[in-house]
């Protein structure tokens, strides 16, 4: 699915969002703080837009996706950035990156799209050093009555038209409408992250809860977690 839309994906994530999208990726880097000259893994990357958000700080990034397609649409952007950005074909159960070898693990909007988000957490933080964090940007559904309800009106129904009639694909947009609205709550998420061993989790709320950003960090204590690391590794 994600091969057939990765043709339109920049597009209608700009679209769809407003463009909002954008501010979203800034502030995932914004919450991570400074990180010139220090490593990012970006899983799920997509066409690479979280990934290279933080090349233009200056971090070394290391973009893993599961769809070739999507990675041929991130590698012309690698030229826009001035710090070290490879974008590499993986799975976000294994990332191909050694253990603790990050400072920052992301990812955005891609967790939703894994066979196993424990996994996924468990990868995001067996990746990063003691005392590095992991982010996690992502739909969720807003509170309140009103606004909850126009956004489940326009994400249900509204969103899957557009999205299909753009990308000439009859289910990849009603696929990402079914997984917002049986994606947990943000304190689910959160406990989640916690249940996988990261400390100090959080979250905030962008755009009245259209979108959500966690994050968690490694504990400083040297604890050893299960490498299902693929083989073949890169870095930065």
């Amino acid at each position: 699915m994600f091969a057939r839309i990765a043709g339109s994906y920049d597009f209608l994530n700009h679209l769809l969002s407003a463009g909002i999208d954008r501010r979203w990726r800034r502030q995932v880097v914004k919450r991570a703080g400074a990180l010139a000259k220090g490593t990012v893994v970006d899983a799920c990357c997509g066409t690479g837009d979280l990934g290279l958000e933080f090349a233009k700080s200056g971090a070394r990034v290391i973009g893993v996706d599961f769809t070739p397609e999507m990675l041929h649409h991130a590698l012309p952007k690698q030229k826009t950035v001035p710090g070290p950005c490879v974008f590499v074909h993986g799975d976000a159960l294994a990332l191909p990156v050694p253990d603790q070898r990050a400072d920052v693990s992301c990812v955005g909007f891609g967790i939703r799209n894994v066979a196993d988000r424990r996994q996924g957490m468990r990868e995001l933080q067996r990746v990063i050093r003691p005392g590095g964090r992991a982010f996690i940007l992502e739909f969720t559904q807003p509170p309140g009555f009103i606004f909850g309800g126009l956004y489940r009106l326009y994400f249900k129904h509204l969103l899957p038209r557009f999205g299909n009639l753009f990308s000439k694909d009859n289910d990849a947009y009603s696929y990402l409408a079914r997984t917002v609205m049986a994606w947990p709550s943000p304190d689910k998420l959160q406990g989640e992250m916690e249940e996988q061993g990261f400390e100090q989790c959080g979250y905030e709320l962008l755009t009245r809860g259209i979108a959500c950003l966690h994050w968690g960090t490694r504990p400083n204590k040297n604890v050893s977690l299960p490498s299902k690391s693929a083989k073949a590794t890169v870095e930065v």
